[in-house]
């Protein structure tokens, strides 16, 4: 079954290459991206599929003809079509949020002393804007915008050394999560909600996305101000200090592995500021999650085309950490922050390829888990992606080549190279001490 769902993912992107050959380099990037190595890059990854050098692995990366966006696009219809298959679109949330890789160099294409919550603080680091699509059955990242600084955007210098395309601008993280939702609606990808935390809860992306029929519950900072059905325009804060204790709600959230996770719920309806020219007002709430213990509140903005219950509207707010899950699963199994990449085409095309490689264990995994329950497998947990890919080693992802003659040619090869760049970093380094003349 797994076998037969990778070669439906790799034939629906065939057409995505110019030529056999890098079609067939990108299948060896997906096995060699979820085969067990010391680390994930173009020379490790060559060894195991069998290449004699990395060669083809990087003409993939940088020169080939490939519609990595197109590679992407198919991926994300495919993951989408499989996990939101017999559920209603009522059911389907779509989760905004961003990711960061800590780099060594500045080289590197975006990367910038920048804060990120994923390197808690502020570090020289890559961020990057994601999209994940989450049903019932599972979620899996379906896209993904490289965020350029301003200062950098504005770099002629860096740009033309990062091959950044011309038309490429500075856009603020809300104006490429933005980018994100449109170009999977305009693929066909529908949910009923978009969720997001406080970096994407602005009035402008709120906007867009009720332009597209779409609800969201959005993450927005204590200070933001809303307006009552009264007329009255007050903070989130105040707001929340208006209930009465009778108002919240103790509702089950999801469970973990110490048990079952309870917070404090409530809803308060708003007059929306968000309303599109033409469209009408629709139900608009403010929604309050206080923690049990220590009595922490966080605010979320809501609004439906449809009245909505409140169950509804904690489901969404609770789908967004699936994209937290993500990130960081999409890391340990299919390398997305692997790729010792610095141009603008090589990291797009390293993360589509493994987007791609994540969108099939995605799938897998949420046909294992309905295989199993079909089979009344009991005091098990729901198969998870590292537990599946396991299994799938060896069987459907074939194992790395390691005979002795392969592996002394590529010892021999790796220390002729790094030789090679050892001299030229000597005789460049020669040359930048010497005194002018």
């Amino acid at each position: 079954m797994h076998q037969g769902l990778l070669d439906e993912l790799m034939g629906r992107i065939a057409s995505c290459f110019a030529r056999r050959e890098p079609r067939v380099t990108c299948r060896d990037m997906v096995n060699g991206l979820l085969s067990e190595l010391d680390d994930h890059n173009c020379w490790t990854m060559a060894e195991a599929a069998g290449h004699d050098r990395p060669y083809r692995m990087q003409h993939l990366l940088s020169r080939a003809r490939v519609d990595e966006q197109r590679v992407l696009d198919e991926a994300a219809g495919w993951a989408a079509g499989h996990l939101s298959a017999g559920h209603d679109v009522s059911d389907v949330v779509l989760i905004v949020d961003e990711t960061a890789d800590e780099k060594s160099s500045d080289g590197c294409v975006g990367a910038a002393c920048q804060y990120s919550g994923t390197v808690g603080g502020t570090a020289l680091c890559q961020v990057a804007v994601t999209l994940t699509l989450a049903a019932p059955a599972g979620h899996a990242l379906i896209g993904r915008a490289l965020y350029l600084p301003g200062a950098w955007a504005a770099d002629e210098e860096r740009r033309e050394r990062a091959g950044v395309p011309d038309e490429v601008t500075f856009k603020t993280k809300p104006q490429l999560a933005g980018d994100l939702l449109q170009h999977a609606h305009d693929q066909g990808i529908r949910a009923a909600f978009t969720a997001g935390d406080e970096v994407y809860g602005g009035l402008d992306l709120r906007k867009g996305i009720r332009e597209r029929g779409t609800g969201y519950v959005l993450a927005v900072r204590s200070s933001y101000r809303v307006t009552l059905p009264s007329g009255r325009r007050v903070t989130v804060k105040t707001a929340a200090s208006l209930l009465k204790p009778a108002m919240w709600q103790r509702m089950r959230t999801g469970s973990a592995t110490k048990g079952a996770r309870d917070y404090h719920w409530a809803m308060i309806g708003i007059t929306p500021d968000d309303t599109p020219e033409g469209h009408d007002n629709g139900h608009a709430f403010l929604l309050l999650r206080k923690h049990r213990y220590t009595g922490t509140v966080s605010y979320f903005l809501c609004w439906s085309p449809v009245p909505a219950p409140l169950a509804k509207l904690i489901s969404v707010a609770v789908a967004r950490w699936r994209i937290e899950e993500d990130h960081q699963i999409s890391k340990q199994v299919s390398g997305l922050d692997s790729g010792q990449v610095t141009t603008w085409t090589s990291w797009h095309r390293w993360t589509a390829i493994s987007l791609l490689a994540y969108a099939f264990l995605a799938v897998a995994a949420a046909s294992q888990r309905a295989l199993d329950r079909c089979a009344g497998l009991l005091e098990l947990i729901p198969v998870t992606i590292p537990e599946l890919l396991r299994q799938l080693r060896d069987t459907v992802i074939p194992g790395p080549r390691r005979d002795r003659a392969h592996r002394d040619a590529w010892s021999l090869w790796r220390r002729r190279h790094q030789y090679k760049a050892r001299q030229a970093h000597q005789r460049w380094n020669a040359y930048a001490d010497e005194a002018p003349r």
